[in-house]
């Protein structure tokens, strides 16, 4: 593995995810890791600038470059834009791993968009061709929508035993940030259980987890939770400087925010 390999690797995927600047490559490997580990600290114009460059090479990463832009279009609050790009995603998969990603991604677009039953019935094919491909991602990111969905649904105990699972199976991973989404995902499904205490011990403590880990997106995701029921560790007032900074930063750095 080259050194350039090995530092984009951790910053995608490791435990540095707040590790910028982030060394360039005109390697397809190389280039897909960059836009993950740019988009996790909420790059989005660089993110964006490896993905096309991966479209237009031809890459055989191309399925993969579609569903990571369209994943970062939903960060954004772009489900509609999003579910176009995952379409060619799965349009274009030619393996197992990235027709999972596409479809969890297709999954994720519909609750994003209130389609829950679509939503429901492509999980329940990504689930098959999750249990196929070998990626540890997959399982965690399929738990995340799962959760998801029955919060949509207002099946809060549902949501937290899906999201209790992405916990689980982050644990065994080297990304910090699957850990830390896990995390978030788990205090907003204890939010829509009602279980409010822990869901705020769980989201200050990730709160903090983002900032140190320069992960701006999810600090802006937990910043919000925490506006809306309280933090038992941050005043009113630093919770929404904490959020408000957040898209601030998203924003600098060439995220644009749906207004659908």
């Amino acid at each position: 593995m080259t050194i350039t390999r090995a530092v984009l690797l951790d910053a995608a995927f490791g435990e540095r995810p707040d590790r910028w600047p982030l060394p360039t490559s005109a390697d397809p490997q190389d280039r897909w890791l960059r836009a993950v580990a740019a988009g996790g600290q909420g790059h989005y114009a660089v993110a964006l600038t490896e993905l096309a460059a991966l479209r237009r090479a031809g890459s055989a990463l191309g399925s993969l470059a579609m569903s990571t832009r369209a994943s970062f279009l939903r960060q954004l609050g772009g489900h509609h834009d999003a579910a176009g790009w995952d379409g060619r995603a799965l349009a274009a998969a030619e393996a197992d791993a990235p027709a999972a990603d596409a479809l969890i991604g297709l999954a994720a677009d519909a609750l994003g968009v209130g389609r829950f039953a679509a939503s429901d019935r492509l999980l329940d094919r990504a689930a098959e061709v999750v249990d196929a491909a070998d990626d540890p991602r997959l399982p965690v990111r399929f738990a995340w929508v799962s959760a998801e969905l029955a919060m949509m649904r207002g099946d809060g105990g549902t949501a937290v035993a899906h999201a209790e699972r992405a916990v689980a199976a982050a644990a065994d991973q080297t990304s910090a940030r699957h850990r830390l989404k896990s995390d978030v995902v788990l205090a907003a499904a204890l939010c829509s259980h009602g279980d409010l205490d822990r869901c705020r011990a769980i989201a200050d403590a990730a709160l903090a987890r983002a900032g140190d880990l320069g992960l701006v997106p999810l600090r802006w995701a937990l910043a919000s939770l925490l506006a809306d029921i309280g933090s038992a560790a941050y005043t009113p007032e630093q919770v929404t400087d904490f959020r408000d900074a957040s898209a601030d930063t998203v924003r600098r750095r060439g995220g644009v925010w749906s207004a659908r």
